[in-house]
């Protein structure tokens, strides 16, 4: 089976050398190619296939449904639209926890089925050698660390992570054990913001970028899942959550005056008719 492969996208190394450079990365989420497109000709660095498509595109509460069938699809998609910005793609809940071979074997065929560029892992020293495994099998790793979604049974919900000392500890022994491991870039969600720009601190003579989400401005980069950011899902507003537009009653309004046309006969007109 072949894939769409793109040798202009954005690599691992353009990434480390960004943070060599002191150069913002910024990074949105994107499930098809027609939004895919779009973000990438905008001149995003990075585009995460998230598991939060679990949420925007299926519907469920959680990420943890999602399939490795469901996010190599999607993936698909978002490769043959970008052009220029690396596609990073989430394991799924259930495809790197049970041992570290199946790890690598699932990290293997998302690569090798989709095109991508990087997956995503979420937590520290305890994937650590599964990450390790996937490196050295040629897949670039990002990780994700602080608030990681696939672990919300566990926390008991989406609340703020690492406030007290101890997880704080921990967090900080993960990232530079994620960063000695190779990971170019690793996510910090959901984190205090002096916390992020200690992790910021500690990984950057690694080269290993930090890309924020909810864990203020002093980290090297920021993601956001791009129907939040664009207002379409307006019924979600965390604080770390800025909408650069206001799409939700823009796109119910478009349906509204389509649903008025069709119903006054006034769509299809002459001049759109055959």
């Amino acid at each position: 089976m072949s894939v769409h492969i793109q040798n202009s996208r954005i690599t691992t190394t353009i990434i480390r050398q960004m943070v060599a450079d002191n150069q913002p990365i910024s990074m949105l989420t994107s499930y098809d190619y027609t939004l895919a497109r779009l973000v990438d000709r905008a001149g995003i660095d990075m585009i995460l296939v998230g598991d939060s498509a679990s949420n925007i595109v299926c519907g469920n509460a959680y990420t943890l449904p999602i399939t490795m069938d469901e996010m190599i699809f999607l993936t698909k998609g978002v490769v043959r639209a970008a052009q220029h910005a690396m596609v990073v793609v989430d394991m799924p809940f259930g495809s790197y926890q049970v041992n570290d071979d199946e790890a690598v074997r699932n990290a293997i065929l998302m690569l090798k089925e989709t095109g991508c560029d990087a997956v995503k892992i979420e937590g520290g020293e305890n994937v650590l050698p599964a990450i390790r495994k996937i490196i050295a099998a040629g897949v670039p790793v990002q990780g994700h660390l602080g608030l990681t979604p696939q672990s919300v049974n566990q926390f008991g919900g989406y609340g703020l992570r690492a406030k007290e000392e101890k997880e704080a500890e921990q967090l900080l022994r993960d990232a530079e054990l994620l960063a000695q491991a190779g990971c170019f870039s690793i996510v910090l969600e959901k984190i205090p913001a002096d916390l992020a720009e200690q992790v910021t601190r500690l990984v950057a003579p690694y080269h290993c970028a930090t890309i924020g989400i909810g864990a203020g401005n002093r980290t090297h980069g920021q993601v956001l899942v791009l129907h939040d950011m664009l207002g379409l899902n307006d019924g979600f507003k965390p604080k770390f959550l800025r909408h650069f537009a206001q799409l939700a009653s823009t796109v119910q309004s478009a349906v509204k005056e389509y649903i008025e046309a069709v119903q006054n006969h006034t769509f299809p007109n002459e001049k759109e008719s055959y």
